[in-house]
């Protein structure tokens, strides 16, 4: 429903999404070297704090950071203070690091949901605006505006292909160069503006007319060309469903109209006003259209694991409209302001829809989204899972446990693992039998 009072989920959704399984598979690069610290750090995570909880913290510091940068350069042109790129870096060396430990927390303590892979899908798609901001702001590509609305937008559509190829195939897929290597590239890109300043970018390279800043996001384009002809390949196979189809039994197609009425109007919007509205304000435009296109891939994941038709129109793109219906009739009302109006009510709407699904699948599962089970016993688990991760804690990537896990990672289930990280033998009974097995052994 365009406008719902009611529940968002069906009952049939919510008994589905309790049989949903988590199946990922990856061939990452960096991702073998990152897990020994990965492993270790999760150890020094308090077993009392809820997987969730790591999640939003990570987003925070992500979001906080980034917002430091918009603050000081919010044309994308202006160079921010040196220290500013540098706590960028950070937030985002630590949303990486607590986003890729709050799967292993989940199944450290013997907490893992359905409701944590939704979770943690919610939360990066929101990241993922702010990262690709950040990078814009960070080589100055608001210098560029047609080359930012691109890398933004670019970096936002794969977000959402990759959740429609899941959509389509079951199987969240990650390529030896994905997101786990983009977003150590940013992290150097933010390390070398916080050393040189973000004017390096405008240096241009020996012998041509190329900038700095045009390279790197040739760079990118390169590959997300390269990411999203793997996209096609998954989509002209076919789905899982009957026939083809998705799993949710419906054209596989079809996900590709709810981020069309986002991305054609963004650029419509973009190139017909007569004020600059895009030009002006690249960073602010970016983020009002970037969450509309974080609230279609929430629904599109909540489609997935509830294995139902994914709707077209939905409440936040009431904000482009505004934007659209004030150029249709003529810019009755300063654009700068309509756009401030279009922000505030894509915010408001995504947080509204976020906290109503989740609230909705807390009370369906029986459980809370931010709080540990009071009843839980996780001594055993805990013994488990460190008999398996000791062994390999800080070996290096060359060593025989390293190979191991990178072969591990080859294979589902075996990526940065979310909270909802579930395959064959983590469903819900399987879930149930060993929280019992694990209260009657240590009792």
């Amino acid at each position: 429903m365009f406008f719902g009072k009611g529940k968002l989920l069906s009952p049939g959704q919510l008994r589905r999404l309790g049989e949903h399984e988590y199946h990922c598979a990856s061939d990452s690069l960096l991702d073998p070297w990152l897990n020994p610290w990965w492993s270790w750090l999760v150890t020094k995570v308090p077993l009392s704090v809820a997987p969730n909880t790591i999640t939003i913290v990570g987003l925070a510091v992500n979001i906080l950071t980034t917002l430091i940068l918009i603050i000081y350069s919010p044309d994308a042109k202006a160079e921010a203070p040196r220290w500013a790129f540098f706590v960028c870096a950070l937030g985002l060396f630590i949303y990486q690091s607590l986003d890729a430990i709050d799967g292993k927390q989940a199944r450290r303590t013997g907490t893992s949901s359905p409701l944590g892979e939704l979770f943690d899908h919610g939360c990066d798609s929101i990241s993922t605006v702010f990262v690709a901001v950040s990078a814009c702001i960070s080589v100055q590509l608001g210098y560029y505006p047609t080359w930012m609305f691109f890398q933004c937008f670019c970096a936002m559509a794969l977000f959402y292909c990759a959740h429609w190829q899941t959509y389509v195939s079951g199987k969240l897929r990650f390529g030896k160069v994905d997101v786990t290597e983009a977003q150590i590239t940013i992290i150097f890109i933010h390390l070398i503006s916080a050393v040189f300043g973000s004017s390096i970018w405008s240096t241009k390279i020996p012998l041509t007319t190329v900038h700095l800043s045009q390279a790197v996001c040739a760079v990118f384009f390169i590959g997300y060309a390269h990411i999203f002809l793997t996209f096609c390949q998954t989509i002209h196979t076919g789905g899982v469903g009957k026939n083809g189809s998705t799993v949710a039994g419906t054209s596989v197609l079809s996900p590709v109209i709810p981020f069309g009425l986002v991305i054609v109007p963004a650029y419509i919007i973009y190139k017909k006003s007569i004020d600059g509205v895009y030009e002006n304000n690249p960073v602010l435009y970016i983020l009002a259209f970037g969450l509309v296109t974080s609230k279609v891939t929430n629904r599109l994941v909540v489609a997935h694991m509830t294995k139902n038709e994914m709707e077209y129109l939905d409440s936040a793109l009431l904000g482009p409209s505004m934007l659209f219906l004030n150029q249709y009739f003529n810019f009755y009302i300063a654009e700068y302001n309509v756009l401030w109006l279009c922000l505030i009510w894509t915010v408001i709407d995504l947080l509204k829809y976020s906290s109503q699904v989740c609230l909705e699948i807390c009370d369906h599962l029986k459980i809370d989204l931010f709080k540990m089970p009071g009843n839980l016993n996780v001594r055993s688990a805990t013994r488990a899972y460190s008999s398996q991760t000791s062994s390999s804690s800080f070996s290096s990537p060359g060593s025989a446990t390293s190979h191991k896990n990178a072969e591990e990672l080859t294979n589902e289930d075996s990526v940065p693992l979310l909270e909802g990280d579930w395959d064959e033998t983590h469903n819900v009974e399987q879930g149930k039998s060993d929280l019992q097995n694990v209260s009657l052994i240590d009792s």
